[in-house]
């Protein structure tokens, strides 16, 4: 559930929290929503995205498992951690994150993506201290301006940009591929039913019992794969759109207010109203605004929202600590 204001898109949080139970949704969990330095109410970076199964741990912060427990979230939800760069409140907690992994004994893969210039960074992190170790984090250091991940067999695939920020940061995408939907009319009307279904789905085309030709495209229409984006620290760029464009969620950092927009600009982070351009442009449909500088006070939030609508009529989010903010039902063809 969402509550809504100033016209029926503006959402100052969401109502429904994390529990636990399955992942068969496609969500948001929001573990934390600081930036450099956490406050009593909002913890250190953390944002685990639920995707048919699969839980993709984004830029894990110190603290982070201690939200996970009060999200309702175990190490072995965890397939993927993404870190867009080495700055402490992005990647501080991957130490606890990993030596829970090992202590709970997990035993699927665990898939680690972050910028191949910060590895020394990363195998600091990754054996901070003494524990038992663990074999199934799978590291895919990246780099370039561009790079295609290797998702494996998981059902959405997963790129990065570089971004515009002092340390070699990158934004993540996550796409499902485009499908189709059956009609059942259609079907009846082509006489096609049974294990027939299924081989039209999977070669295209099938021969019905009396002989006719029937095509996929006669019974079926086009399903929009599902998309979601994930854009950290970085200036106004090319990137950054490139990321958003065309997306159902974007969650993006809005460290600062627009009258602040010259600090913005100096430490290499965007406003409210930058994100909501970012989401204007690429057509999104929820934007979900997160990472606050500590120099706002809780009657500022609201404003982070406002700011963003100036310029974007989708839904905007203004996410808290342990939110649950559901990917948006899939659009129409």
């Amino acid at each position: 559930m969402i509550d809504t204001a100033s016209g029926g898109n503006v959402v100052t949080g969401m109502l429904s929290r994390p529990h636990n139970g399955g992942m068969s949704t496609r969500d948001l969990l929001v573990l934390g929503t600081a930036s450099a330095v956490p406050t009593k109410a909002r913890n250190h970076n953390g944002y685990l995205v639920r995707w048919d199964g699969r839980g993709l741990l984004f830029d894990p912060g110190e603290g982070i498992q201690r939200q996970m427990i009060r999200a309702g979230v175990a190490a072995h939800d965890v397939d993927w951690i993404c870190v867009t760069h080495f700055h402490g409140d992005h990647c501080l907690g991957v130490p606890g994150v990993i030596q829970r992994i090992a202590r709970d004994g997990v035993e699927h893969p665990v898939r680690a993506v972050f910028p191949e210039s910060g590895l020394h960074y990363w195998r600091r992190l990754r054996h901070a201290a003494s524990f038992r170790d663990t074999d199934v984090i799978r590291e895919h250091p990246i780099s370039g301006p561009a790079a295609d991940i290797d998702t494996a067999d998981a059902p959405f695939a997963l790129t990065a940009r570089r971004l515009d920020h002092p340390v070699e940061a990158y934004g993540y995408r996550l796409e499902e591929p485009d499908g189709v939907t059956m009609l059942p009319d259609r079907l009846a009307e082509h006489g096609v039913r049974g294990p027939l279904i299924r081989t039209l789905q999977e070669e295209g085309r099938v021969t019905t019992p009396d002989g006719r030709t029937v095509t996929l495209a006669e019974c079926s229409v086009p399903r929009p794969g599902q998309r979601l984006a994930f854009v950290m620290d970085t200036r106004l760029c090319a990137a950054a759109h490139e990321l958003a464009d065309g997306v159902d969620m974007l969650i993006i950092e809005s460290t600062f207010l627009e009258e602040d927009a010259a600090l913005a600009r100096d430490y290499a982070h965007l406003t409210a109203r930058q994100a909501g351009e970012i989401a204007a442009k690429g057509a999104v449909r929820r934007l979900v605004l997160t990472h606050f500088s500590e120099r706002y006070r809780a009657e500022d939030v609201p404003r982070f929202a406002e700011q963003a609508a100036d310029v974007f009529d989708g839904d905007i989010v203004v996410a808290r600590d342990l939110d649950r903010v559901p990917v948006p039902t899939r659009r129409r063809s």
